[in-house]
């Protein structure tokens, strides 16, 4: 395994009843007026609002609501929670969601406690810290992202089409509250698309090097096991706890930064969504699902013995009577057949993408990662961009 320092300094609170048994004590120490930060609304459709708002002010907590923070939070939507959080001299983010109100939250503790330039000088670049973030605490009703344990936010800037993340340490959430039965009621396209987002980040991770025998990659084929285990008994059943539950630690391990020690990691296939995303605001986890199998046809040669592998130990494919490179295709045959199984889409097309959208100027836009077992160029990008049309 490769050399690395490991750091997590999120607390995790998990299971059933949680918030009830821990949110008012957690909140003790961060004085009186707390931000509530969350989405559309579905919070108070669900009654998640009433039970955590019942909380905070029976901890006698001053509530400032922050919401409407969108799938792909935008730069613009950041600032305006850091304005809001300054004007009120909020103590606390309260963050109740998915990821894009994690990741929003994240960037807004960043921006309520900064007076420069928050996209310039964090996401565009590299950021440095001289100054504490705003403290922030997450309670988790969508699973997919992990945003919950660790310190990345991406997000997008719409006047440049640019959809970047960061991941700093300092923006960890000091608590995360896991309830799997807050994630009952997420319709079914939400719930798949977020497992496949969990998918593709143990993938992503799993796709580089080292490819000697180690710890990370054998952790990993148990979690893509058990997401897919997993997702396939929440679809039958979606108050099936035990699915929901691991499903929901799954997401929390692909992304609390364990599986990624020692490894090179490849993000290149989130690097072209996030560019899809920014230039036509798709669906994160179905576009996702989209690219995966046509980019890894176009590098699992590079990779042959790490497809192979997964084709056996995730899929179960037999050996016999296969050459590797059989074994390798049949693996990501395996994949592309599970997307269509859990009801994602296969093409761009099934995302909205039309003949009039600029698929080289998206290709051209994209970071290219440096993992990968292939060192992709923007042609090939748009040659995949091209094939999933």
């Amino acid at each position: 395994m490769n050399n690395f320092i490991f750091e997590n300094a999120t607390k995790v609170y998990f299971g059933k009843g949680c918030v009830k048994e821990y949110l008012s004590c957690l909140t003790k120490r961060y004085g009186s007026t707390v931000m509530l930060a969350y989405g559309g609304g579905s919070i108070k459709r669900n009654g998640i609002y009433d039970e955590v708002t019942a909380i905070l002010k029976e901890a006698g907590k001053k509530v400032v609501e922050f919401s409407g923070i969108m799938a792909n939070p935008t730069c613009a939507k950041v600032l305006e929670g850091a304005k809001v959080a300054k004007e009120n001299g909020v103590e606390l983010i309260l963050g109740v969601g998915g990821g894009s109100v994690m990741d929003c939250c994240k960037a807004i503790s960043i921006a309520a406690r900064y007076d420069g330039d928050v996209w310039a000088n964090f996401w565009a670049r590299t950021g440095v810290f001289d100054f504490e973030p705003l403290p922030l605490g997450v309670i988790v009703t969508v699973t997919g992202t992990g945003s919950e344990c660790n310190g990345g936010a991406v997000i997008t800037n719409e006047a440049r089409k640019v959809k970047t993340g960061r991941d700093y340490p300092a923006c960890n959430p000091r608590f995360a509250l896991l309830d799997p039965t807050y994630t009952y009621s997420v319709p079914k396209f939400q719930m798949v698309s977020g497992g496949f987002d969990i998918l593709s980040h143990i993938m992503e991770t799993y796709f580089s090097e080292p490819n000697e025998s180690n710890v990370s990659d054998d952790i990993s084929e148990a979690l893509m096991r058990n997401v897919i285990k997993s997702l396939r008994a929440a679809i039958l059943n979606p108050e099936d706890y035990t699915a929901r539950s691991n499903l929901m630690w799954d997401a929390a391990m692909a992304e609390n930064r364990i599986i990624k020690l020692g490894k090179m990691c490849d993000f290149e296939c989130h690097q072209m969504e996030h560019q899809l995303g920014a230039y036509t605001n798709c669906n994160h986890g179905a576009g996702l699902a989209v690219l995966h199998p046509v980019y890894y046809r176009h590098i699992y040669r590079e990779g042959l013995a790490k497809f192979k592998q997964f084709a056996v130990n995730v899929w179960g494919i037999s050996a016999d009577g296969k050459t590797d490179e059989e074994i390798a295709l049949a693996g990501i045959d395996a994949l592309e057949d599970f997307i269509v199984e859990i009801g994602l889409p296969v093409t761009l097309q099934d995302l909205g993408v039309t003949e009039s959208t600029d698929l080289k100027a998206i290709a051209d836009s994209c970071n290219l990662a440096p993992g990968s077992y292939k060192k992709m160029s923007h042609e090939e990008i748009l040659e995949i961009f091209k094939e999933c049309f």
